[in-house]
């Protein structure tokens, strides 16, 4: 599921460009796109893979092909695999400590399917996954981590994580009836509002402090301004209607990220 790769992808980037202070090449180009998919084909084809049988009873997801027939557990397993296999290649294209470090973070990655089965933390562990792509980034540019690109990957933990409790509210009472961990099935949909509003300031906090570190200019700082406004109405749509729920998902949190990626490179070439 291509959409997906949205999230990531502006934030590795956005890392690749200030550490760059600008462009950072094609082949990092290349690469970074081709390191940011593998790791999200892998880590999305193990989950329609171990969830089968959960995707099967739930009447939102009973429709994926990985439980409809189109696709047999073998194809998914080897699918998952060879985008493992792919992205630790690339990243040992990259440089030495990407490829050092990409065997753990696959394992990170694929460990989010296992945690809804004994832990609320899921939502956490999915951002932490996608928390990795900044560092990532300024990784593959530099070789090493700045305390900036943590600031920014805190920042886009708990922006996944903020999204992923609105998300999960979709699925709060069939998690209740099967045994599976989360916090709108264990909280409720009241208190899993106010814990993804809380997420996103924490949000907001990170990639303001991210901006001050990396001492960044005026498009920057409008950066996060706009992020904040965004998320204000993702909560909005959310709270009015969940139903909407698919639209605050992907579509807003889609625009913020390309919206964020598009001041960043307007602050290094014009500032």
């Amino acid at each position: 599921m291509f959409q997906h790769s949205i999230f990531s992808l502006p934030f590795i980037f956005i890392a690749m460009i200030v550490a760059a202070n600008g462009w950072f090449g094609l082949k990092l180009l290349i690469l970074g796109t081709l390191a940011a998919m593998s790791a999200r084909n892998a880590a999305m084809g193990f989950n329609r893979y171990v969830d089968r049988i959960f995707d099967a009873k739930n009447p939102r997801t009973a429709s994926r092909p990985s439980v409809d027939g189109r696709l047999d557990g073998m194809s998914i397993a080897i699918f998952t695999v060879v985008n493992a296999f792919v992205f630790m290649a690339v990243a040992y294209f990259i440089n030495e400590m990407a490829f050092y470090l990409s065997l753990p973070v696959l394992i990170v990655l694929l460990s989010y399917s296992y945690f809804k089965r004994f832990s609320s933390m899921a939502h956490i562990v999915l951002g932490i996954s996608l928390g990795f792509a900044p560092m990532a980034g300024a990784i593959a540019v530099l070789g090493n981590i700045p305390l900036w690109s943590v600031f920014l990957s805190i920042g886009v933990v708990f922006w996944v994580a903020g999204f992923d409790l609105l998300y999960s509210l979709q699925d709060m009472e069939f998690d209740k009836s099967n045994g599976l961990h989360s916090i709108p099935s264990r909280y409720g949909s009241a208190a899993t509002l106010k814990i993804s509003a809380f997420f996103h300031m924490i949000t907001v906090v990170f990639w303001g402090w991210f901006v001050h570190l990396a001492a960044l200019g005026v498009f920057a700082e409008l950066a996060v301004i706009f992020s904040a406004g965004m998320l204000m109405y993702e909560h909005y749509l959310v709270r009015k209607d969940f139903t909407k729920i698919d639209k605050a998902f992907f579509t807003v949190n889609g625009y913020l990220g390309f919206v964020f990626i598009g001041l960043i490179i307007l602050d290094e070439v014009l500032i």
